[in-house]
C-alpha cells in the first residue's frame, strides 16, 4: 500500500485547514488509518485515527474537539480537518495505516507510512 498526503500550507491561528491523505495498491478499507504530526526537533506523535469503515475514532488531547478525521473508501481517501489552528499545530503531518483491529497510538505499530504534508500555523 502507498500513501500520499497533501493539502498541508500555511494558515493563521484560529483558521481552518484540511488535509488529505490518498491511499494507494490496496483498498483503503483494509486499514485502519491515523495522523501524526512531528514538529523540529521533536518526535513524531499521535493525533487521531480512524478505523477501516469510520465507525471509531481516536484523538489526542491536544486535539480533540478541534480536529476531525474522515474518511471516503470509495474515494481511498482519508481527511483530517483541522479547526482553530494553533501556532503549537505547526508541523510535519503524516497519514498512517494498518491492519488489524487496534488504533494503537504508537508509530511501531503503523507499517505503512506517507511522506508528510507541512502545516505551519502563524501567530
Amino acid at each position: 500500500v502507498q500513501l500520499q498526503a497533501s493539502g498541508g500550507g500555511l494558515v493563521q491561528a484560529g483558521e481552518s485547514l484540511s488535509v488529505s491523505c490518498a491511499v494507494s495498491g490496496s483498498p483503503s478499507s483494509n486499514y485502519i488509518m491515523a495522523w501524526f504530526r512531528q514538529a523540529p526537533g521533536k518526535d513524531r506523535d499521535f493525533v487521531g485515527s480512524i478505523t477501516q469503515h469510520g465507525r471509531s475514532t481516536s484523538y489526542a488531547g491536544s486535539v480533540k474537539g478541534r480536529f476531525t478525521i474522515s474518511r471516503d473508501n470509495s474515494k481511498n481517501t482519508v481527511y483530517l480537518q483541522m479547526n482553530s489552528l494553533k501556532p503549537e499545530d505547526t508541523a510535519v503531518y503524516y497519514c498512517a495505516a494498518r491492519e488489524g483491529s487496534i488504533p494503537y497510538r504508537t508509530t511501531s505499530q503503523y507499517p505503512n507510512w506517507g511522506q508528510g504534508t507541512q502545516v505551519t500555523v502563524s501567530s
